[in-house]
């Protein structure tokens, strides 16, 4: 067994405190926040059952972690309501309003502007 996948793998959950299994070495019967949600469901307010674990590329010492929820606990996703639809909507409305212009960009404006691109940058705009 190599080091990487022993330091991964401890089924009992004796040194992490859930049971650890090496990246794509779960067992069957766990998802992940993700996996679940394309299942239609969600974890539903259960504990995080167990987890994976891989060495990170890009960090010299760090690890990737993914929390692993059991699918026979999981609930069904909740169902869109006419309210929630609504309060999306205009939440979303919210977020391609410029604060400047007070226009509908029809993007979501990007937060490191605060404003639409228009606004941002106007000698751009007329040079153009």
């Amino acid at each position: 067994m190599s080091p990487t996948f022993g330091k991964c793998f401890d089924p009992t959950g004796a040194t992490y405190g859930v049971p650890t299994f090496p990246w794509k070495f779960a067992p069957d019967g766990y998802a992940t926040r993700r996996q679940l949600r394309a299942r239609g469901l969600r974890p539903g307010g259960q504990p995080v059952a167990a987890q994976v674990m891989r060495r990170a590329r890009r960090r010299r010492a760090g690890v990737l972690v993914a929390y692993l929820y059991r699918v026979d606990q999981a609930k069904p996703v909740r169902p869109m309501t006419p309210g929630r639809a609504a309060a999306l909507a205009k939440a979303m409305r919210a977020r391609r309003t410029c604060p400047k212009c007070r226009t509908d960009a029809g993007y979501c404006i990007p937060t490191s502007l605060g404003m639409c691109v228009t606004c941002a940058y106007p000698q751009d705009q007329h040079a153009a």
